[in-house]
């Protein structure tokens, strides 16, 4: 069997777990990890890795079948996503919400011309919990659907944190306000503003000599990260942040109560306990690799999110064998 040839595009947390889990999916291979620091500089755990630099990318075009892109959302995947999907079939988790209807169409336009097909804003969330929720409202339409994330690290986050001016590292964490949770779970349809569901608890470690009052003011102003929550900023050493902060669980609920025509309510309730955000971000990215290949190959192109993919085409198992053993 020919093995789906994976390009890693970023070496950071998730282009490193990628390289792991393809070693968990028996029909993918890595082809080459394509980064932005000298290429010298990586030391991959996969003995003899080609690495080149991103800029040298259009020369693998016909050694890669899917490019998965492991930057951040914050600056690297507006511009390393249409560049990337121009050239490969592509997936990444592209996380910004509110901007991911316009970052769709720039790479649906982008991946059509080139007859590639692209894959955006995987992971679990947006992603997997993505999908659940509107499995959830297509269940129980008369209802209110509810997201708590954490407690744990948010990539995304800690990214968006990290691009600021005088940081030098800093972890995000997010923390779900337990008599929200509650109020949830209780089976009502309580009205719960965004500052009331969940706490945004960030750990800065500051360049030398840089405005602390500042970054923190620039941190808790951000749009689309923190601008909605009461955040929480800790100044920490470097030396802190790499003895307790190293670890990077998450986790969270997707949740909707709801009634059905006879006036029953309902509760559902899907949850997620990660010890490692990025690995098991790598391996949500992987499956829908897979699905990306599957697409272009029946010649199905253009930018897709979690509600164009069906569940088969996730699956290194074959349709009789889904029908056979999971349904």
């Amino acid at each position: 069997m020919d093995k789906i040839k994976i390009g890693i595009v970023g070496y950071g947390n998730i282009g490193k777990a990628v390289e792991k889990a393809i070693g968990q999916n028996a029909d993918m291979e890595i082809a080459v990890i394509l980064t932005r620091r000298p290429p010298e500089q990586i030391k991959p755990k996969t003995p003899g890795l080609q690495i080149d630099l991103i800029g040298n990318a259009p020369k693998y075009r016909d050694q890669i079948d899917v490019a998965v892109l492991c930057s951040g959302s914050a600056r690297d995947l507006p511009e390393q996503g249409p560049a990337m999907a121009a050239i490969f079939n592509t997936v990444d988790s592209y996380d910004t919400h509110a901007k991911i209807p316009q970052y769709f169409d720039t790479l649906d336009l982008i991946s059509r011309k080139a007859g590639k097909t692209a894959v955006i804003s995987t992971g679990w969330d947006p992603g997997l919990f993505s999908l659940l929720r509107v499995i959830e409202e297509s269940v129980l339409p008369v209802g209110s659907a509810y997201t708590f994330w954490g407690p744990g690290v948010s990539q995304g986050h800690s990214d968006a944190v990290r691009q600021l001016e005088g940081v030098q590292d800093a972890r995000q964490y997010t923390i779900p306000l337990k008599a929200a949770v509650e109020k949830v779970r209780q089976g009502g349809e309580p009205q719960l503003p965004t500052r009331e569901k969940h706490l945004r608890d960030a750990y800065v470690v500051a360049e030398e000599g840089a405005d602390r009052e500042r970054i923190a003011r620039d941190i808790r102003n951000m749009p689309n990260y923190f601008a909605d929550y009461d955040t929480k900023v800790t100044f920490i050493s470097q030396a802190e942040m790499d003895k307790n902060h190293a670890e990077m669980p998450h986790g969270g609920f997707v949740m909707r109560n709801g009634k059905t025509a006879e006036g029953y309510r309902h509760v559902i309730e899907f949850s997620l306990k990660l010890e490692s955000n990025p690995a098991f971000t790598a391996s949500v990215l992987l499956a829908y690799a897979r699905a990306a290949f599957r697409m272009n190959r029946e010649g199905n192109v253009g930018a897709k999110t979690v509600f164009d993919i069906p569940a088969a085409y996730l699956s290194m198992r074959t349709g009789a064998e889904l029908r056979r053993e999971m349904l």
